[in-house]
């Protein structure tokens, strides 16, 4: 008895040892590699993006023995943190955030530069998208002065770009009745009349639009156009001019093509992160191209070119890797390689 005693302790934590090693190994070893890829609300089209690169890499488990999961976040400052913190291996961030991220803006003024955060690719355009009621005479940013809008959860890509859209047109927070709720809870308050207005940046279609559209409150998509865009785009490179497609939602008070504006979704690691993992990934993506785009609606417009820009942060040496073998550097900005 003392003999099997002496041996099962030793057994018994080396046991322990490796399990809980597999569970959090990002590099290269003999047992399987478990990544987390963090996303948005479910309703949002990070949450089936990050189920979209899962299921590519999963499938090829036999070959790399990386088992991909997504976890539901708070949006894009939530995941880069994650990221650079270790507590996800993976996320998907707005191409504006990235970039305050590595120069150290916004919410990394006072830490600085994010130097361990890395690029990966990106993946479809999120267009700003403001949604009002229709009785609520909103027809532009301006509209927004004392109403009850919803700029968007702390931690979210969406509110900087809110706050970023007001302050172009003159408003300032204090102008509005804001309310800073989840993109997934703004729906029902609108259809509850405790809404006039709500921002989402998001790729279409989208669930909550199509939602907040076919309520017995009527809402329209209201545009952002006009001299003070153009001058907010020229003071953020990082966005673009971009159109809500009025054929996506065909119970809103208005019709055709919304102008308004956007940034793209971002897929971002750490330069911890295992060169092996993120090529690994980066290579089923860009291999299976064709088969990513069918898994979602707002990928058909996706091109390998364009999921190729819209970068800040230096690319992973994974996924350059990657670039070089498949001749596709010719479309990356030399400064992220």
């Amino acid at each position: 008895m003392k003999l099997a005693s002496k041996l099962f302790f030793p057994v018994l934590f080396s046991l322990l040892l490796a399990l809980t090693g597999c569970e959090t190994d990002t590099g290269s070893g003999g047992g399987p590699t478990y990544v987390t890829i963090g996303t948005g609300g479910v309703t949002g089209v990070y949450y089936p993006t990050g189920g979209a690169i899962s299921r590519i890499v999963n499938k090829k488990f036999d070959q790399y023995k990386i088992k991909a999961t997504v976890e539901s976040t708070g949006g894009s400052v939530y995941n880069i943190n994650a990221v650079l913190n270790g507590d996800l291996q993976f996320g998907v961030a707005q191409s504006d955030r990235q970039y305050q991220a590595i120069n150290g803006e916004k919410e990394w003024k006072e830490k600085g530069p994010q130097k361990d955060l890395r690029s990966v690719f990106s993946i479809h355009p999120e267009s700003i998208t403001l949604i009002a009621a229709a009785e609520a005479g909103i027809n532009g940013i301006k509209d927004l002065k004392d109403k009850r809008v919803n700029l968007g959860n702390p931690g979210s890509g969406q509110l900087g770009n809110s706050q970023d859209a007001i302050t172009a047109f003159g408003l300032a927070e204090g102008d509005l009745k804001a309310e800073y709720v989840k993109a997934v809870e703004a729906p029902g308050l609108i259809q509850d009349e405790r809404l006039d207005a709500f921002f989402y940046t998001v790729g279409h279609p989208n669930g909550n639009i199509k939602e907040a559209t076919s309520g017995r409150i009527k809402v329209k998509i209201v545009p952002i156009e006009g001299a003070e865009l153009d001058a907010l785009i020229k003071k953020f490179p990082y966005y673009a001019k971009s159109v809500v497609p009025g054929s996506m939602y065909p119970n809103a008070a208005n019709s055709g093509d919304v102008p308004s504006f956007g940034v793209k979704a971002t897929f971002v690691t750490s330069i911890k992160v295992s060169e092996d993992i993120v090529y690994a990934i980066t290579k089923e993506i860009f291999d299976n191209f064709e088969d990513f785009k069918k898994l979602h609606p707002a990928y058909q417009v996706l091109t390998k070119e364009s999921m190729l820009k819209g970068l800040s942060a230096p690319l992973h040496p994974g996924a350059v890797k990657y670039y070089k073998e498949a001749g596709l550097t010719q479309y990356i900005d030399p400064s992220l390689l």
